[in-house]
């Protein structure tokens, strides 16, 4: 690459680099370095109801989002600084050939050519939420009811009201047949802990194991 067109190559990263730099302390000092408890003004940023916080954590993850890319891109500008510094500049990392003229004026921090920078983004692949390598459907079911196994003891309908008996943002006028907060998820009427009444009999004359005390409580509410 000739020297002029170098040199004007190396400003245009230099002043990219400042203009990004800004962007990012810019996002930084705008809230992303408070906690978003402390930016809302709410005692805590967990609550029942996800509406709540909705437009604060939206806005928080755009920024997030914002500042990702331009860090992204900050660490091109930067690769592409080094390799004028290593007079590897215009040169594709992958192959070794000239990238074109037209390219590099375009994208002054592009590294690699138009073909094998092609073949990256077909062979890209999204990665996966970190979440998911522990968050396994339970027993090889999932919450559609479709399993590899016999098992139905607990399946992902059991789950989801074992998480929804400490609460949502659902209210008794929002479940038709609901009476309470206590049952405003579905099937809330379902034996807890049990398949059927029968497997809560004590087997044994005078226990009072948790069976037995769930059929009375199950009673108890029969009656109410």
């Amino acid at each position: 690459m000739h020297s002029k067109r170098l040199a004007k190559s190396k400003a245009r990263l230099l002043a990219k680099k400042q203009e990004l730099i800004e962007t990012i302390l810019q996002l930084e000092d705008n809230g992303l370095r408070s906690a978003l408890a402390n930016t809302t003004g709410e005692l805590s940023s967990y609550d029942n109801h996800p509406a709540d916080l909705g437009s604060e954590t939206f806005e928080r993850s755009k920024d997030v989002g914002l500042r990702d890319n331009e860090r992204v891109l900050l660490s091109n500008v930067e690769h592409a600084l080094e390799k004028i510094h290593q007079s590897t500049y215009g040169r594709c990392d992958r192959c070794g050939s000239q990238i074109s003229e037209e390219r590099m004026e375009a994208l002054p921090w592009a590294t690699q050519c138009i073909e094998c920078q092609q073949k990256v983004d077909q062979n890209a692949v999204t990665p996966r939420p970190l979440e998911e390598v522990i968050l396994t459907p339970p027993f090889k079911k999932n919450f559609l009811g479709s399993s590899s196994c016999e098992c139905v003891s607990y399946d992902g309908e059991d789950a989801l009201q074992d998480v929804m008996r400490y609460g949502s943002s659902d209210t008794p006028q929002d479940v038709p047949g609901a009476k309470d907060y206590e049952s405003v998820f579905l099937n809330s009427d379902e034996h807890h802990g049990i398949v059927e009444l029968t497997d809560a009999i004590p087997t044994e004359p005078g226990s009072t194991g948790r069976h037995a005390i769930k059929q009375q409580k199950y009673e108890k509410q029969t009656r109410q």
